[in-house]
């Protein structure tokens, strides 16, 4: 978070009276913003257009940006809240809406503020949900959902993360825990702050998994049978549309990226220039896409799987740098394929093999299907699962059924024992420290990629820094974050040696001059009731 973005909280946060003055979050957020736009270059001059900014005003500039739009995006849900209030069909030809000339509240905020039917709807349940209420007996009353409207207020969180977060809520609360609903919203919207809403997604589905664990079984009933495959030729192309429950789409899924994910690889070591892989802890896909840069980022964009350069780790395989788009050591054409091109050759190659072709060097050795649940839920069939690489939790059930085809492996980690910690005497991360790493960060801690996208990295390089391989100094991270966090000065934090542990991304001073630790790992990309 950049200091631009932290006063304006603090602004925000300050006593004043915005119960009496809702406009003062709206005013703070432009003061900062005027701030960044016109403050005084190092010419003196004041900068005109976004092209004159620089990066530092314009990070400020962006950071401001996002707090007015969420700003008035909370005022305007209480506003919509206000206008369906006057417009409530007991008040007949008096109703606003109708004095307005408009059928409902609904049709006169969408044509008056130039959005959607189902936007202008969703503006009015927002504001309807976290809107003060009165009893019956006339005395005041918090709003439904309180950690919500505080979230509005304070312009931490938006309107469709607000949305997000009421309506699992409110289906969630026809069986959970009234306490437990509480808990469940406050921690979403802590969580919410600096989050794409592709990741809070994740998050809540597996939020809801935990509130409504009984309601799973019956979700993945009506997917199975919504489940679909048609197949059909037009303008010569063949096209395949496919629609199936999580549990079923998971072994695909990981097929196809451990199988793109070998491919992004060995375009790497192509393009490293000395005719080796990329390093020992290295692997991954690129440098394009999506990453921290969201709020609570610590890059500037790239999660995913670009054509960049790659560069050794760790020593012994060097440090080269090659372009993704230049020819390989043979002097080979560049492989321009985009990743969505790369995912259908995938697809094929598995169809080619399940067929009878003699190619059986398909590289799946990372498809494996890692289903994730407590013992106590395996044994009593109560409670969910989580499969690594696929957001949305199963049940028991379906994770006995794809346990069936493969077999139950428990593990006892105990980060003082040989499992996890090797010190000095190997160098490469085993497959059981591994799977902790990905118990401890979820993923790549840097972004939240899926575990088949990452590789385990010393945060002391084994060679060079006489690194041990030792689960408190080993991250998961994917290609894109791993050149991120080398190249750009970061460093890497984890508190504690256990898979219980947090990682921290420390940013480097012309980023954040106060060096502010962000959080990553399950604890910032997974929900924990606990």
């Amino acid at each position: 978070m950049s200091e631009a973005l932290s006063s304006i909280e603090d602004m925000i946060d300050s006593p004043t009276s915005h119960e009496v003055d809702p406009l003062a979050p709206i005013r703070d957020a432009l003061s900062v913003l005027q701030a960044a736009w016109t403050g005084q270059d190092a010419a003196g001059t004041a900068p005109a257009t976004v092209e004159s900014l620089g990066r530092s005003r314009l990070v400020a500039a962006n950071d401001a940006l996002g707090v007015l739009a969420r700003a008035v995006n909370g005022l305007q849900a209480a506003t919509a809240a206000e206008i369906a209030r006057e417009s409530r069909p007991e008040l007949g030809p008096d109703a606003l809406a109708k004095q307005q000339g408009f059928r409902n509240p609904v049709t006169l905020i969408a044509a008056t503020t130039g959005t959607t039917m189902g936007e202008a709807s969703r503006l009015v349940k927002v504001g309807q949900a976290t809107a003060p209420r009165t009893s019956l007996t006339g005395e005041p009353m918090p709003a439904k959902h309180p950690y919500v409207a505080e979230g509005l207020k304070s312009a931490s969180i938006g309107t469709q993360a607000a949305s997000l977060i009421i309506t699992m809520l409110d289906r969630a609360a026809l069986r959970a825990d009234l306490a437990a609903l509480q808990k469940a919203e406050r921690m979403l919207v802590e969580q919410a702050s600096g989050l794409s809403l592709d990741l809070l997604k994740k998050i809540i589905a597996r939020a809801e998994a935990y509130l409504d664990p009984d309601g799973i079984a019956p979700r993945e009933r009506d997917a199975r049978g919504e489940g679909s495959l048609r197949m059909f030729e037009r303008d010569g192309f063949f096209h395949m549309e496919v629609k199936c429950d999580a549990a079923s789409g998971a072994p695909l899924k990981l097929a196809i990226q451990a199988i793109v994910s070998a491919d992004y690889r060995n375009a790497f070591g192509r393009a490293a220039g000395d005719g080796d892989s990329v390093g020992s802890d290295g692997g991954g896909f690129g440098d394009a896409g999506r990453g921290l840069g969201d709020g609570g980022g610590f890059g500037d964009g790239g999660r995913g799987f670009g054509d960049a350069g790659a560069h050794g780790h760790d020593g012994g395989h060097g440090h080269g740098h090659g372009g993704g788009d230049s020819p390989g050591p043979l002097g080979t054409e560049p492989d321009l394929r985009s990743h969505a091109q790369r995912q259908l050759d995938a697809l094929l190659r598995l169809v080619t093999h399940a067929v009878g072709c003699d190619n059986n060097d398909l590289p799946l050795g990372g498809a494996t299907v890692v289903v994730r649940m407590t013992l106590d839920d395996l044994q009593t069939g109560n409670g969910h699962a989580l499969v690594d690489g696929v957001d949305t939790p199963i049940s028991v059930a379906a994770a006995r059924k794809l346990a069936a085809s493969g077999g139950v492996i428990p593990a006892v980690f105990d980060s003082e024992g040989e499992l996890l910690d090797w010190g000095r005497k190997k160098r490469f991360f085993t497959q059981a420290q591994r799977l902790a790493l990905v118990e401890r960060d979820g993923g790549c801690a840097g972004c939240g990629a899926p575990p088949g996208m990452t590789r385990a990295h010393h945060l002391d390089w084994w060679a060079r820094d006489n690194g041990k391989t030792d689960l408190s100094r080993g991250v998961l991270l994917c290609e894109s974050c791993h050149h991120r966090v080398h190249d750009n000065g970061w460093e890497i934090r984890i508190d504690g040696g256990t898979i219980a542990a947090k990682v921290w991304f420390i940013p480097p001073p012309h980023v954040d001059p106060h060096r502010t630790p962000r959080l990553g790992g399950r604890a910032r990309y997974d929900y924990n009731a606990a």
